[in-house]
């Protein structure tokens, strides 16, 4: 099939590299004419792994190329992706401008029947307002739109494309469905037939859902500290109730990164539109937005203060195997302790590459890609990312016998009495 992605940043370069890769003529299109240099040259803006190896790989066989151009990229296309960003206002609000500026700017060049797939995390009603745009620009074009959310995880993203859980495919015809889904076969996975609709509630519930999973057991962790619960082992227990399963509880410092914030905030906020003010969604939202500061101030107490420590923050991205520092702790705990007069330093595998804006705007902070380097001497090693260059790295080494020193383990990797007997005073999320 002939494959137009419209939009080169995380979502749409991972699909371009893998439609490509089933051997379907893919084009991804970008007005950003630097980044489309960059791709050409297998040069990707972010850290994600295998996605560099597919980009030149397809490219090399023919299946992939990159344009600025959108008649190149529409005119002969029989699926076109729309994976343009949706950032959030200030009220949470989902914004579509970039979805509607390219529902004008593909209009002029549509092929006659080709499908419109948004894939970007849109609000119920969008494909409306979008057929309209298209319209306005090009009448009495006959086209389909179909809605695909994407189920994407930061770090396994290419893995995830190729073997997804399932494939929602929101539509509002048989013809578009078995497109969709032949285009999707390879991946052998379930396909999900929905209404565009319900496709989008889809996307959105799967990640509140995820989010509330952190902020809930968060919740327990507290409780926790009041006792002698340990977090850990509550989730061990509640894990083998079949309706709960073991998996993804993350006490700690809360939910970040790309998705979660923004797409629980939007849902919030198109709850409100709609009259529903006081739910779940928008006291997760409030949750987890206080998360940070309220651990920090009771580690304040812990520790003693900031002023005049070093502080070693380990871990800048918002997980471990990406560089995205979107909603990431750091972004908000660094700027905290260097109010409180602390001497930070920060450290991450990947994320120093890509986060000058960051530094510019602390200069007062010291960043480095050297483990060993950021914990010297330092009177609090904070972990917030449970990156395997820090978990695994022997703290032990690091002891200063001549000093009181913490460690804050945000993400309970570490074994306490390992830590303990080494001598540090350890600090855990809810043990």
């Amino acid at each position: 099939m002939n494959v137009c992605v419209i939009g080169t940043g995380f979502v749409g370069v991972v699909s371009a590299a893998v439609y490509s890769s089933f051997g379907n003529s893919v084009i991804g299109l970008d007005i950003d004419p630097n980044k489309i240099e960059k791709l050409k040259q297998g040069i990707v803006p972010f850290y994600e792994p295998g996605l560099k190896h597919l980009l030149l790989e397809q490219q090399a066989h023919g299946n992939l190329k990159f344009t600025t151009v959108y008649k190149e990229a529409i005119s002969s296309a029989e699926i076109i992706i729309v994976a343009v960003g949706t950032p959030s206002s200030k009220e949470g609000k989902v914004e579509l401008k970039y979805v509607h500026s390219a529902a004008e700017s593909l209009a002029p060049y549509l092929a006659k029947g080709a499908i419109i797939v948004v894939k970007s995390t849109v609000p119920p009603g969008t494909l409306d307002s979008f057929k309209k745009v298209v319209e306005s620009h090009a009448p009495h074009q006959d086209f389909h739109m179909a809605s695909v959310p994407e189920f994407l995880k930061e770090g396994t993203a290419v893995e995830d494309t190729l073997h997804p859980d399932r494939v929602v495919i929101g539509a509002y015809n048989e013809e578009v469905f078995t497109k969709l889904t032949e285009l999707h076969a390879p991946l052998n996975a379930p396909v999900v037939k929905l209404s565009p609709e319900s496709a989008q509630m889809a996307k959105y519930a799967a990640n509140a859902y995820l989010a509330t999973r952190i902020t809930f057991i968060n919740q327990i962790a507290d409780l926790c500290e009041q006792n002698a619960a340990d977090v850990n082992d509550v989730i061990h227990a509640m894990g083998f109730d079949k309706r709960i399963g073991h998996h993804y509880w993350y006490p700690g410092f809360g939910y970040g990164g790309s998705c979660f914030p923004k797409d629980v905030k939007e849902l919030a906020a198109y709850s409100r539109s709609v009259g529903l003010n006081d739910n779940l969604l928008n006291h997760l939202d409030r949750l987890n937005e206080e998360r940070i500061p309220k651990l920090l101030e009771k580690y304040s107490k812990q520790v003693g203060g900031w002023k005049d420590k070093k502080v070693a923050v380990l871990g800048l991205a918002f997980k471990p195997h990406t560089d995205d520092m979107r909603e990431a702790p750091s972004i908000k705990v660094i700027p905290w302790l260097l109010e409180q007069g602390a001497n930070v330093v920060g450290y991450d595998p990947k994320s120093l590459e890509v986060v000058p804006y960051f530094i510019k705007e602390h200069p007062n902070a010291s960043y480095t890609d050297d483990v060993a380097n950021a914990v010297k001497d330092a009177d609090v090693i904070m972990i917030l990312i449970e990156w395997p260059e820090i978990i695994q790295y022997d703290f032990a080494s690091a002891r200063n016998t001549n000093k009181k020193q913490w460690i804050i383990d945000s993400r309970n990797q570490l074994d306490s009495e390992t830590m303990t007997s080494a001598g540090f005073d350890y600090i855990g999320v809810g043990r």
